[in-house]
């Protein structure tokens, strides 16, 4: 394209000339999202006016570029090629910055797994670890100490995590020369990809260390003692900062979460913070009334039946139930009342029960239905 037929490069990304870097890049930004040819296929205007905008861009954005062209216009950036002076591919390392988060050309731009510049040594935060830990339903509701083994990455004694035997270290990658990444020239974009030799790292290990084989760290049972408070339930998770796989280039490690699974009670049942159980009776206990032993988590405690108990009846034992957790208070014991009819008999027996029956009185119509099945019927 010829100096004098082109747009100016201000008009092109449709900002003033005292625009601020940063407005000339969310100008270029919105421009490249616009007309990008992977977002506009078949449609040679839209891949024109995104060369027009990325060359202006590529002229402004460079502070001898932008000052050469405010004074001279476009004859004053243009190449001994007689193309562009914008496209150069060094100054065109932030482009995966500026395309990247739109267009998902991460790795083409070098930013997929830090291989990028600038991106090869940032730290990176430590991956985190899940260890389930199974306990038993009376330490979830008291809580406990208990002593684990994590697997996990540590950082290599014998190399200091460098990767290499002690005396010796890393050396420059032949391939990239350091630099972590390869530039590829395509089209009037530059285009950044991972070296595949050192990974990004930029440097090759040639004595690997004995101890970790060059990776710098290696695996450890790590022991830890878990301090489980009271009232913890079934799915609860703790976590412990800083326990989990440790950081990349000086990151901070990850957190280690311990996921709780509790066993069941062979008879209490929990819900939230009160436990309910079921205490058989037989017809004589819950008609003249008693007094038994109900086992909690702590001692047994005296609870006093009331003559003509009836099957189902449930009474509350205030604080007997599971400690809230984080705090001081407790919930409720709820026993729930099951009243046993005897499968065998003695003779005896049979006799007692059978002047019990002939001094009782005889009902046996069908019980009124509750309020509830009323209401319920009516509306069907």
């Amino acid at each position: 394209m010829n100096p004098v037929s082109k747009r100016d490069y201000y008009e092109v990304l449709g900002v003033g000339k005292q625009a601020s870097d940063p407005e000339l890049k969310a100008a270029y930004r919105e421009l490249a999202k616009r007309f990008h040819p992977d977002k506009n296929p078949d449609d040679p205007q839209a891949e024109e006016k995104f060369k027009e905008c990325s060359e202006a861009y590529s002229v402004l954005s460079d502070a001898q570029k932008r000052a050469a062209y405010d004074r001279y216009g476009h004859a004053a950036v243009q190449g001994a090629g007689g193309g562009p002076a914008g496209f150069n591919p060094e100054q065109f390392a932030d482009f995966g910055d500026i395309l990247g988060d739109f267009f998902g050309f991460g790795d083409l731009f070098g930013q997929s797994g830090g291989g990028g510049r600038g991106r090869r040594s940032r730290a990176q935060r430590g991956e985190d670890v899940r260890y389930d830990l199974e306990i038993t339903f009376e330490d979830a509701m008291f809580g406990m100490g208990a002593d684990i083994q994590v697997p996990r990455m540590e950082r290599c004694e014998r190399c200091k995590g460098g990767g290499s035997e002690p005396g010796s270290g890393p050396t420059q990658c032949p391939t990239c020369h350091g630099r972590g990444e390869i530039l590829y020239q395509q089209s009037f974009l530059s285009i950044r990809r991972t070296c595949s030799t050192c990974n990004g790292s930029g440097q090759i290990i040639r004595n690997a260390c004995a101890e970790c084989h060059g990776h710098g760290y290696k695996q450890v049972q790590r022991k830890l003692k878990v301090n489980i408070p009271a009232g913890v339930d079934d799915g609860n998770r703790l976590r412990l900062a800083g326990e989990g796989q440790p950081g990349v280039n000086g990151g901070p490690p990850g957190d280690l979460y311990v996921f709780l699974k509790v066993k069941e009670h062979p008879f209490f049942e929990r819900h939230e913070a009160d436990l309910h159980c079921t205490i058989p009776l037989n017809m004589a206990q819950a008609a003249l009334g008693c007094e038994i032993e109900i086992p909690t988590l702590e001692q047994p405690s005296k609870l006093k039946i009331p003559e003509a108990t009836q099957n189902g009846a449930q009474f509350k034992l205030r604080h007997k139930g599971v400690a809230v957790l984080n705090s001081s208070s407790r919930g409720d014991l709820y026993v729930h009342i099951a009243v046993k009819t005897p499968t065998r008999i003695s003779r005896e027996q049979r006799k007692l029960l059978e002047q019990l029956r002939d001094t009782l009185p005889v009902d046996n119509r069908p019980a009124e239905k509750g309020l509830f099945e009323k209401v319920k019927d009516y509306f069907m």
